[in-house]
């Protein structure tokens, strides 16, 4: 049942490796985008739009299985948190 044994490693590091570059840019999307909403929130620039991209972005990882869905849950309600404390 151990499908790993039936293909050569090279090709799986090759995947890896492939998926591995992959996350990494999504991740850094994420923690990019995030910091432009908490920033917006604070001088007040296109507040809602850099919300939504945030939070489009949280969720789109956790679609392709970049984070766990829990943890884009809780992301989201961490962000959701400090944006509506910043912008009070």
């Amino acid at each position: 049942s151990d499908w790993s044994s039936d293909v050569c490693s090279s090709d799986l590091n090759r995947q890896t490796e492939k998926q591995r570059t992959r996350n990494r840019m999504v991740r850094t999307e994420l923690r990019t985008r995030t910091k432009a909403a908490l920033a917006a929130a604070e001088n007040g620039a296109d507040r809602d739009e850099a919300l939504l991209l945030a939070m489009r972005r949280i969720d789109t990882a956790a679609a392709k299985g970049v984070i766990h869905a829990n943890t884009a849950a809780r992301q989201k309600s961490r962000l959701q948190k400090r944006f509506d404390a910043q912008s009070a």
